[in-house]
């Protein structure tokens, strides 16, 4: 579905959500009364009645679908669904997320009938996943110490489930990151089974995943603000397959935090989506939730707290495309759906905290995928758990529940003039997809070094993302003797820096080679390895790549003073580079090695910084960092903390604060801690989340005045790249936009703006966010019968609660509305957005703002060129 230009902004509402799949505020934010004078509150009424919470009619659906609602799940008998499968026959298995399992079988298409409902006579609950396989149904428990995987089979031949066998233990589970899906395995014989982050891994029989794993922090890892999950450690949420009978637990992919469920598509690629840590908002690790193409052999990079890889690692996978905050559930491709081809073969991933059904549309790239997000079905309020297709009618059908909430079944079916005849096409594999396919063999299988290094060696250095990081891990599991001189020796940068992050990553004290005669004198010979690369002659992507194959084997090696002192020169020689995420792992590599140097420039960053994010960066790197201090800059440094406390962020934002000021007090000599006391007992400040001084106010723009002006200086060249991100900051856009890899989330990420708007749209889009306001980002206006008018977004829900955030710039800003005490809900047409953006900018300045984002981040751009 193409979004009009004039939604681009849409209505920036939600800065945050309070969960995903996780833990709820015990406090929420008051309820602010409205502005005008509270009007006298209306007589109470009964509650809303439950088939009337989300009808049918008033979803959004797709052109030429039609939704209709099947069933309103009495919740005192039971429960609330949050799990889906089909069997054979067309009828579906659902589950209670804390109680029993059903069949449910729907009315047939085009009929007013009513779904029938049997509860199946099993002492068997709580279940997370459900799967009709190989002549049994396979349930996935999540529920304490009943977590497990199990199989129920019909052993009387009644059409009825009558046995339960538990074929593995999870240890875990309970909490809502525990143990979820079982999906069957393209290879016709094997199960998948999907885990959550608070789920321990489980006894492995082989791993296609090198089983060196870490969490490799060259600093100290700062832990969530709330110490939620604070010690639990790499390898996080993992997939597996299994045998059918629960034997040969085979380890797929980790570093994943609450991923619900996944789907395989026609070429046998696993896709998932990833949860976000709504608690991190407007820090620099927040990670979106986000589409993940699931390789063998992957890491996906969570990590507890501040500790959360950036996608650009070389040692996690980026995702297809980031979504935003929201609440993962389920997911499945489109395939048996008598749905025009392009349905057919999208994924589609539900959002529980948003009430939003994506169709995920895959394009082959390389030895990955791109992908582009439709909304298929939304709703206000709409907690999606769970969607399948049921190959048996060609219908959808999907779920709303979870948490106690109410719960309902619902069918979509397509009523277009689309042909809706099964598509049996299988796009030709790109020559990256079956390179890399050829690799995957020799996952977990040290059996044939010679081959697997002939194999992954070249690819070392190819410039597609996902083959060199499937080929390290190939080269990771042969045996360490059989290529640790090749390592250090390659010439090639690209595929050098990738060999020795190998290198590092299977040093001491991995338990994969910890035996190996190879591994004695490795630290240095890996050290020497990486100081022979001219650093100057590296791309931007290789420069990102070796800092960090630097901080890998600084944290897990040991190097020699007289390497330190080499090292220490020449990064001071080239840091800062003026690449804003390059310099903030510049810094790291600086604090750790204890530059003289690293105090005066990390100061400068911080004082450059145009966004909170930015600068929590460079205060997180500081904080460990004892040499080269003035006393100046010892109280210039702790002073941020006072300013700091007026920014905004999400559930866990003070707590990061606390804690890594706490470690920078530390680093204080008992002078210097008396010196600066007045600045250390200072109060926080108070003020907006802003970054910038006011401006003053310069004119009132409009289209047709400003579109000449900045289509004349975009052509004549010579803009100022760091000027126009400044002035991004300047005017709070960071503060609810994500760009190029940073900012906040209550808005759509515009990093892609340049392909998909002209200069003249993209202006309307700024000087009139009210002209068309995107349903993505809309907002709700409710009143209450106790008299509250609210302006904002739902974004979780619990039990017959609403959350709901009432402030753009704070994801903390939460109401809760009991919906047996709402008189009316509707879309609000206007935008959050602020207008006049632009009144306090110059000519130059509004052109170097639009070359800055309609260059993707490339200060290289055509627009920058001298």
């Amino acid at each position: 579905m193409t979004r009009s230009y004039r939604s681009l902004f849409g209505t920036a509402l939600v800065a945050g959500l309070i969960a995903t799949l996780g833990t709820l505020p015990t406090t929420p934010a008051q309820d602010k009364a409205p502005d005008k004078a509270k009007p006298k509150a209306k007589a109470p009424k009964p509650p809303v009645k439950p088939e009337y919470s989300t009808p049918a009619a008033s979803l959004k659906v797709a052109k030429d679908f039609t939704a209709e609602l099947l069933y309103v799940v009495p919740k005192e008998t039971q429960g609330s669904w949050v799990n889906l499968c089909n069997d054979p026959k067309g009828r579906l298995i659902v589950s209670d997320q804390y109680g029993a399992l059903y069949r449910v079988t729907p009315p047939p298409l085009g009929t007013k009938g009513e779904s029938k409902v049997e509860k199946i006579p099993v002492d068997l609950g709580m279940a997370q996943g459900l799967l009709v396989a190989f002549d049994a149904l396979y349930v996935v428990v999540n529920g304490g110490d009943k977590s497990g995987l199990y199989r129920v089979t019909d052993t009387n031949n009644d059409d009825m489930y009558d046995k339960v066998e538990l074929l593995r233990k999870f240890d875990g589970g309970g909490g809502e990151h525990g143990p979820h899906a079982v999906i069957r395995h393209p290879d016709g014989k094997r199960l998948t089974i999907v885990c959550g982050n608070q789920t321990k891994l489980t006894k492995l029989d082989n791993s296609l995943v090198p089983k060196v794993w870490g969490d490799d922090h060259l600093l100290t890892r700062v832990p969530d603000g709330n110490g939620f999950m604070s010690g639990v450690l790499a390898p996080g949420g993992c997939i597996y397959n299994v045998n059918p009978d629960g034997t040969n637990w085979e380890l797929v992919s980790v570093g994943f935090r609450n991923q619900y469920d996944a789907a395989y598509n026609k070429a046998g690629d696993l896709f998932t989506f990833d949860a976000d840590m709504e608690w991190d908002m407007n820090t620099p690790w927040y990670r979106p939730t986000r589409v993940c193409h699931v390789t063998p052999g992957s890491e996906w990079g969570w990590r507890n707290g501040a500790g959360k890889y950036p996608e650009y690692y070389a040692d996690n996978l980026p995702p297809t495309v980031n979504v935003g905050p929201g609440s993962p559930t389920g997911v499945c491709f489109g395939y048996g759906a008598k749905f025009p081809a392009k349905y057919q073969n999208a994924f589609f991933i539900c959002d529980w905290s948003y009430g939003k059904l994506y169709a995920v549309h895959n394009t082959p790239s390389g030895a990955s995928y791109k992908s582009t997000l439709e909304e298929f079905v939304t709703g206000s309020p709409l907690p999606l758990t769970d969607v399948i297709i049921n190959p048996v009618d060609g219908a959808m059908y999907f779920a709303i529940g979870g948490r106690k909430t109410q719960s309902a079944l619902y069918r979509v079916t397509y009523t277009g003039k689309d042909s809706t005849a099964a598509d049996t096409t299988v796009p030709t594999p790109t020559p990256e997809a079956v390179q890399r396919k050829g690799l995957e063999q020799y996952l977990g299988n040290p059996a044939t070094p010679d081959k697997a290094l002939a194999a992954a060696w070249p690819l070392l250095g190819s410039p597609d993302r996902f083959l060199r990081f499937t080929a390290r891990a190939v080269v990771e599991s042969q045996p360490l003797e059989t290529w640790a001189t090749k390592a250090t020796t390659e010439t090639n940068p690209e595929a050098a820096i990738e060999a020795l992050l190998a290198l590092a990553r299977v040093s001491e004290p991995c338990p994969l080679h910890a035996k190996s005669k190879a591994a004695a004198g490795l630290p240095q010979a890996t050290v020497d390895a990486l100081l022979r690369l001219d650093f100057a002659k590296l791309t931007a992507s290789q420069k990102l790549d070796l800092t960090r194959t630097l901080q890998v084997t600084l944290h897990r090696q040991a190097a020699t003073p007289a390497q330190t002192e080499t090292l220490t020169k020449q990064l001071d020689a080239v840091f800062p580079t003026g690449s804003r995420f390059l310099d903030s792992e510049l810094l790291q590599v600086l604090v750790f090695l204890q530059s003289p140097t690293a105090a005066t420039k990390g100061l400068k960053l911080l004082a450059d910084a145009p966004t909170q994010e930015e600068q929590l960066e460079y205060v997180r790197s500081l904080r460990m960092l004892k040499a080269g201090w003035t006393p100046a800059q010892r109280g210039e440094y702790f002073a941020w903390f006072t300013k700091a406390g007026g920014y905004k962020g999400g559930n866990s934002f003070q707590g990061f604060l606390r804690l890594i000021k706490t470690d920078a007090v530390a680093q204080l000599t008992a002078d210097e801690k008396v010196a600066l006391k007045p600045i250390l007992d200072a109060k926080p400040a108070t003020t907006s989340m802003t970054t910038a001084a006011p401006r003053a106010f310069v004119k009132k723009w409009t289209l047709d005045e400003l579109t000449p002006v900045v289509a004349k200086g975009l052509e004549a060249g010579h803009r100022d790249f760091d000027k126009g991100r400044k002035l991004f900051g300047a005017a709070n856009c960071f503060a609810c936009h994500r760009y190029d890899n940073e900012g906040g989330n209550t808005g759509p990420d515009i990093s892609g703006v340049a392909g998909r708007f002209s200069t003249r749209d993209l202006l309307e889009s700024i000087l009139d966010p009210n002209k068309e306001v995107s349903d993505q980002y809309a907002a709700v206006e409710i009143v209450t019968l106790d008299g509250r008018t609210l302006l904002g977004r739902i974004i979780n829900h619990n039990g017959d609660n609403m959350m709901i955030n009432t402030d753009m710039l704070n994801p903390n800003a939460i109401t809760a509305v009991n919906k047996s005490n709402l008189d009316t809900m509707k879309l609000s047409k206007q935008s959050m957005m602020p207008a006049g953006l632009f009144d306090t900018l110059k000519e130059d300045e509004i052109v170097d703002l639009v070359a800055y984002l309609l260059s993707r981040g490339d200060r290289n751009g055509p627009f920058f060129k001298k």
